[in-house]
């Protein structure tokens, strides 16, 4: 396990300060790609404390030292860990409540993609590949975070998912079948969400939210391809950005929502 400078504050009963998430505490799963670094960065320069989980740890540091440079004072945590044993999902969950008294966010970037040219060329291997990826993960961290996020005054999940699952092509059934069964997994926990708040006949307070994009990209891809246009995809720190700005939001207003960052 990797740690640095877990947040000796207590957790109050209102979120104050000049930064929006100050106070706020966000696990991010798959946390050492490209989207998880801007989206830790991006939480860490709006106040929050970023839990960080990753398989690497040479990568997980590397994470935390470029997040600590570019962010100056922030309060970023790393673990090392498999998400697809669901003990240690729940055991990471426990762990930041424990040292950080409250879990107000998940945000799921565990990705992955293989594909082929045609139908008839799919190997199931990719399948396997990408349910573990991108549906297992997912499945052992809700399972995992679910109690702790209904303890927030307000909760957020975040799940990545793409504009294929709605409308897949011969080669891409694998990933498109994995993201839409990542979808519907989402829709439930949002269920759940609203479910349980309208028993205790409270206002939303908890969401949970499919993010719809095409691809990503970053700067590094573009200086790669500098001719490339990559029409409708989405740069990271554009969600990013998205990803930071739904604690801004009413719950009410994000769960079980689809909010598209590429065209339809």
């Amino acid at each position: 396990m990797t740690t640095s400078s877990p947040s000796s504050s207590s957790r109050s009963a209102s979120v104050s300060g000049s930064l929006p998430m100050q106070g706020r505490v966000v696990a991010v799963a798959g946390a050492t790609g490209p989207a998880g670094r801007a989206t830790v960065r991006a939480l860490a320069a709006a106040g929050a404390t970023v839990a960080c989980a990753g398989t690497d740890p040479r990568r997980l540091d590397a994470l935390l030292d470029a997040t600590r440079r570019a962010v100056p004072g922030a309060t970023v945590v790393g673990q090392v860990l498999d998400l697809l044993d669901p003990q240690a999902a729940g055991d990471w969950s426990d762990h930041i409540e424990a040292e950080h008294g409250c879990v107000d966010g998940l945000v799921h970037l565990v990705g992955g993609w293989r594909g082929s040219k045609k139908f008839t060329d799919i190997d199931l291997s990719d399948w396997d590949f990408l349910h573990d990826q991108l549906v297992r993960t997912l499945q052992h961290t809700t399972l995992g975070f679910h109690d702790a996020l209904m303890r927030s005054p307000q909760a957020r999940v975040v799940v990545v998912s793409a504009a294929g699952a709605a409308k897949p092509t011969a080669g891409n059934a694998p990933y498109a079948a994995a993201k839409a069964a990542a979808e519907t997994w989402t829709l439930s926990l949002a269920d759940s969400f609203r479910t349980l708040v309208a028993a205790d006949e409270q206002p939303e307070r908890a969401a949970a939210a499919i993010l719809v994009i095409k691809a990503l990209v970053t700067d590094e891809m573009r200086a790669a391809k500098p001719n490339a246009k990559f029409a409708g995809f989405t740069h990271v720190d554009d969600l990013a950005t998205t990803i930071t700005d739904l604690w801004n939001r009413p719950a009410a207003d994000l769960n079980g929502q689809h909010l598209w960052l590429t065209p339809r």
